[in-house]
């Protein structure tokens, strides 16, 4: 399968993702994971990224995009592939339909995750992260607690609340999501590949896609 997963920060796309890989061998691009991956190679793509980064700014879309491209050719993408995070804008999803048809791959849809805000403000406002930066496993106090309060069950290091999942700055990250990225959601609808599921449980979402799928 060939898709993109739309959706505000915590509507569960990296979940989805990991569970749609199992069923077929599709492979999970995000773009944070191929940024960091071409810094890491050093390749000429990564070197002119990393400048951006340790600046601490938005990397441009043409470099996004020639990294990108590169990996949507590698082997382990003959399978298909599921895109999370990108396109986060209209100029972003332009151009990749653009690459795409040069490269002859056919996308099958992109799927919109709606989850009601209050579920999205829940679900992060109780999420810990492992403090270890080699660990950063992930908690939930409600739904997944670590079996010692505050400690990690895998490293025994602090489980902290990110700076970036505090209430206000969740707020934050959705009015940022809805002015830039929601209205992806309109592009894909005019092209006629849009698949809405409105799922909180993230089993409740995958069944939909393999459904609207065919599988």
């Amino acid at each position: 399968m060939r898709l993109i997963l739309l959706g505000a920060p915590g509507a569960g796309k990296g979940t989805v993702a990991k569970l749609l890989t199992q069923l077929d061998g599709s492979v999970q691009i995000s773009t944070g994971d191929i940024l960091r991956g071409a810094v890491q190679a050093g390749t000429d793509l990564g070197k002119k990224a990393k400048e951006y980064m340790d600046r601490g700014d938005l990397v441009p879309d043409d470099l996004i995009l020639g990294i990108m491209e590169k990996r949507l050719q590698e082997p382990d993408c003959q399978k298909g592939f599921l895109l999370d995070g990108f396109p986060r804008t209209i100029p972003q999803a332009d151009a990749l339909k653009k690459m795409l048809a040069g490269l002859n791959i056919k996308l099958d849809m992109a799927v919109n995750l709606n989850v009601p805000r209050s579920v999205i403000l829940d679900r992060l406002t109780t999420r810990r992260t492992c403090s270890n930066p080699k660990c950063q496993a992930i908690y939930n106090v409600k739904s997944m607690p670590p079996k010692k309060e505050g400690v990690c069950d895998k490293c025994g290091s602090p489980v902290v609340q990110r700076a970036d999942e505090t209430e206000e700055a969740i707020s934050k990250r959705l009015d940022t999501y809805n002015e830039k990225t929601a209205p992806l959601i309109g592009f894909y609808q005019k092209e006629g590949m849009l698949t809405d599921v409105n799922a909180t449980s993230s089993d409740a979402v995958v069944a939909a896609i393999k459904q609207k799928l065919g599988k």
